[in-house]
């Protein structure tokens, strides 16, 4: 996943701090800055420990974890933590306005091709068993329809990032930023310029845009993808075909909240048309980078719009250094 760049250095305005911690499979680092360091060092710290118990409750590989209990339960109703909860709810909303291009019910497909783990301790998936088998019932309780593998790989980062947000904010913190290995999300007056790497040539950086005062999310294949039994696969899966997406592809979405930013980029990956109808519904845009041997730095950019996809400039990567 391509990593927004740092922060340009700014006029200093009171203390600021900036920590990294391994979390949710990547790195996840939380800056924040304001009148009192110790305030800061409590704020940054309680940010951490959302993220962390995001991590904690909906990892796939932790047997203990909400995501865990529910591949393990069979038609069982069990309750979860609101946070798994909310995470599966807005999961649905996504799925409903993508049509099922977005489905957190692919944890198969992703163990088939060795991104995931197998757990012995699972039942064998339904056939045709996806999102709307996901029953979401009062008191934070979860049915599964029909006997289905959850992973929540897809969206739980970006929630994990608006958490460790709301919880800067409501400490008081002026200005802030938490970037999750490329899910990025920025408040008060911190901006920066957004860099993705080329499709075709990922040591090289293309600026997109510059943000402030909200999200993006980015998912691309260029470090991830891999060769199964000749052919090439990656962890983006579509939804509609169950098979993994094809490389070649950046596909980066800007909206106000980073748990939507990071859902719709798997549903502009897998079907940039079929996407429009979401991102509209989300009043979020995509900027979707394919490498193209015809175009000009042998990348084709679009964005997004009320009126469909239009061809979009961007600088020449050779003048941002990878």
């Amino acid at each position: 996943m391509s990593r927004p760049a740092p922060a340009p250095p700014t006029a200093p305005r009171g203390h600021a701090r900036t920590r990294a911690r391994p979390l949710l499979g990547t790195l996840v680092e939380i800056g924040a800055r304001g009148a009192s360091a110790q305030a800061l060092d409590a704020a940054v710290d309680q940010a951490f420990a959302a993220v962390q118990t995001i991590h904690d409750l909906m990892s796939y590989h932790d047997p203990a974890s909400d995501v865990s209990r529910l591949n393990r339960a069979g038609a069982d109703c069990i309750t979860v933590h609101p946070h798994t909860w909310d995470v599966l709810a807005i999961a649905r909303e996504v799925a409903q306005a993508s049509d099922g291009c977005f489905d957190v019910s692919i944890a198969p497909e992703l163990v088939r091709h060795g991104y995931l783990p197998r757990h012995a301790d699972l039942a064998r998936p339904a056939p045709g068993a996806n999102w709307r088998h996901i029953e979401l019932l009062p008191g934070h309780r979860v049915r599964l329809a029909r006997p289905l593998h959850l992973d929540l790989g897809g969206i739980a980062k970006g929630y994990a990032v608006d958490c460790a947000i709301g919880v800067l904010q409501n400490a008081g913190v002026p200005a802030g930023r938490v970037n999750a290995g490329g899910d990025l999300r920025l408040f008060g007056d911190t901006a920066e310029p957004i860099l993705v790497r080329h499709p075709h040539t990922p040591t090289r950086l293309l600026p997109l845009c510059q943000l402030s005062d909200g999200a993006v999310a980015t998912s691309a294949t260029y470090y991830s993808s891999r060769r199964v039994r000749g052919r090439p696969v990656s962890p983006l899966i579509d939804a509609a075909t169950r098979q993994p997406c094809a490389c070649g592809r950046s596909v980066s979405v800007l909206a106000d909240r980073c748990i939507i930013a990071d859902a719709l980029t798997k549903v502009a990956y897998a079907d940039p048309t079929q996407a429009l109808a979401a991102l509209q519904r989300f009043d979020a845009h995509a900027i979707v980078l394919d490498a193209d041997p015809d175009a000009p730095g042998y990348c084709r950019a679009r964005v997004s719009g009320s009126s469909g996809w239009r061809d979009l400039t961007l600088p020449d990567p050779e003048a941002v250094a990878a």
